[in-house]
C-alpha cells in the first residue's frame, strides 16, 4: 500500500453526505472520536467560507459559557468545533434556528455522541441532521475517498459478483498491517514504524482517559477505567457479558455498564446488535463487542499480534463507515441461534440480507460456509448469497449460494 503523507488533500467518504445536509438543514452535527479528522473536515475541506471556533480554544468555551450569541450571532454560517465541551451551547444554536432555519447555518462537531450524553437535554430534534465520522477505510487511506465495494455487491445480481469483485485495480495486503495502523489518519498515514505509533496510542489513551472523559463524567479510578479498556479490547468479536468483565477487572457489574457507556458515548466502543425479524428483540439480545480503531485496540490489549477478531473488527469498521455515510437506511448486525450456528455480519439494506463470514485462513473450505448456509435456509428469499471474506487470492464458489473472496478485493 503507498502511504500519502498529506492528510488535509484525502477525500473522505462521508463528504457527499454533509455536503447533501447542509443543502437541507439549519443545523448538522458531526459526531466521532477524537482524531477521526473532524476538524480537517469541517475546517478544510467543507467549511471554506464559513466563521470557525473550536471549543478546545479556552477563550471560546468560556464565551460558549457565557455569552453564546457571541459565537452564533454575525453573518454567514458558522463551524463549531468540539460542542460536547459546553452541552448547553446546543440550547442556544436552537433558539438560534427558531428564528431562522436557513440550511447550513450550523456546522458542528463532537467527540462524543451528543444523543448518548446525559448532560445534553438538547437534540436538535427537526432541526438537525447527524452524521458519524469513523476512522479512515482502507480505500480512504488510498485517497480514494469511499468504503469497501459494498454498494457494487448490493447493485449486481448474485451470479455476477465474482466479476464484480474481480474486476478494478485491487492491490494484495497484509491484513496484520493494516489492523497494526488502524485508521486514525496520523498512525495510519503519517507515523512510519511501531514505536512511533505505540507513543501516539500511548498519549491518545492519556488525553482521553485525562480530558476528554472528564468532560463527560467525573470519573477518579482512571487506572480501573484503563485496565476496563484493555479488557474489552481482549473481548472483540465476543458477546458483552458485563458480569464477566466485572470479574476480570474486579469491579461491580453496574460499575462496568456504565463504563461501557461512556466508551460507546466517546465513539470508541461498538456494540453490535443481535439480527432479528423482530427490531424490539434486538435490543434484548446480547449485543457483540468491538472497537472503533483497530490499531488502539491492539495497543490498549497490550497484544503482539493480530488475530482474526481483528480481520472481523477491520470489515465492521469498513461497513459501518459505509452505512452511516448512506441516505438510504441500512443495519449491520451479527446473527447466532441458540444451537451456536453464528454469521459474523448481516448487512440489511433494500429489504435484502447480506450474510457475511471473516476467516483469517487463506483457504476457505466448504465448513466455511455451513453457517452461512443455514442462515440462507433459515430466510429464504430474503437472503442474498453468502460471503467468506478470506486472506487469500481465490474468488470462488465455495457453494452453490456462497462466494468466497479475498478480503482486499472487497475493503
Amino acid at each position: 500500500m503507498i502511504i500519502i503523507h498529506s492528510v488535509n488533500t484525502l477525500p473522505r467518504l462521508v463528504e457527499p453526505a454533509l455536503a447533501e445536509r447542509l443543502q437541507v438543514m439549519p443545523a448538522v452535527v458531526v459526531t466521532g472520536a477524537r482524531q477521526t479528522g473532524k476538524s480537517t473536515l469541517v475546517a478544510e475541506r467543507i467549511g471554506r467560507g464559513r466563521r470557525y471556533a473550536s471549543l478546545d480554544d479556552l477563550d471560546v468555551l468560556d464565551a460558549a459559557r457565557r455569552d453564546p450569541e457571541i459565537l452564533l450571532g454575525g453573518p454567514g454560517p458558522v463551524t463549531l468545533d468540539e460542542v460536547q465541551r459546553e452541552p448547553s451551547l446546543l440550547q442556544a444554536i436552537k433558539r438560534a434556528i427558531d428564528r431562522d432555519r436557513t440550511p447550513g447555518r450550523f456546522l458542528l462537531t463532537g467527540s462524543a455522541n451528543l444523543l448518548l450524553m446525559r448532560q445534553v437535554s438538547e437534540s436538535l430534534a427537526g432541526r438537525a441532521s447527524y452524521l458519524t465520522l469513523w476512522p479512515m477505510t482502507r480505500r480512504e487511506q488510498c485517497g480514494e475517498g469511499r468504503s469497501g465495494r459494498w454498494e457494487d455487491l448490493l447493485a449486481a445480481p448474485d451470479e455476477e459478483w465474482p466479476e464484480v469483485l474481480g474486476a478494478g485495480k485491487a492491490e494484495p495486503e497484509d491484513w496484520r498491517a493494516l489492523v497494526r495502523r488502524g485508521g486514525f489518519p496520523t498512525p495510519a498515514l503519517e507515523l512510519a514504524d511501531a514505536k512511533e505509533r505505540a507513543i501516539w496510542f500511548d498519549g491518545y489513551a492519556r488525553t482521553y482517559l485525562e480530558r476528554d472523559l472528564q468532560d463527560l463524567a467525573a470519573i477518579s479510578a482512571l487506572p480501573d477505567f484503563r485496565r476496563l479498556m484493555r479488557a474489552a479490547c481482549l473481548r472483540l468479536g465476543q458477546l458483552v457479558n458485563q458480569t464477566e468483565l466485572g470479574r476480570d477487572v474486579s469491579l461491580p457489574q453496574a460499575t462496568v455498564h456504565r463504563w461501557l457507556n461512556l466508551l460507546e458515548t466517546s465513539c470508541l466502543l461498538v456494540r453490535l446488535p443481535a439480527y432479528a425479524v423482530n427490531r424490539t428483540k434486538r435490543l434484548i439480545k446480547s449485543p457483540k463487542l468491538y472497537w472503533a480503531d483497530t490499531g488502539l485496540a491492539l495497543h490498549l490489549a497490550e497484544a503482539d499480534e493480530p488475530n482474526g477478531a481483528h480481520l472481523e473488527n477491520l470489515v465492521l469498521g469498513d461497513l459501518l463507515a459505509w452505512r452511516d455515510a448512506r441516505l438510504e437506511r441500512a443495519e449491520v448486525t451479527y446473527w447466532r441461534t441458540a444451537s451456536g450456528e453464528e454469521v459474523d455480519f448481516v448487512v440489511e439494506a433494500g429489504r435484502k440480507l447480506l450474510p457475511i463470514e471473516v476467516k483469517a485462513g487463506s483457504r476457505p473450505r466448504l465448513d466455511d460456509a455451513a453457517h452461512l448456509r443455514s442462515f440462507r435456509r433459515e430466510y429464504g428469499r430474503k437472503a442474498r448469497v453468502g460471503l467468506v471474506l478470506h486472506t487469500g487470492s481465490a474468488i470462488e464458489w465455495l457453494a452453490p449460494d456462497v462466494l468466497a473472496a479475498p478480503w482486499w478485493r472487497v475493503l
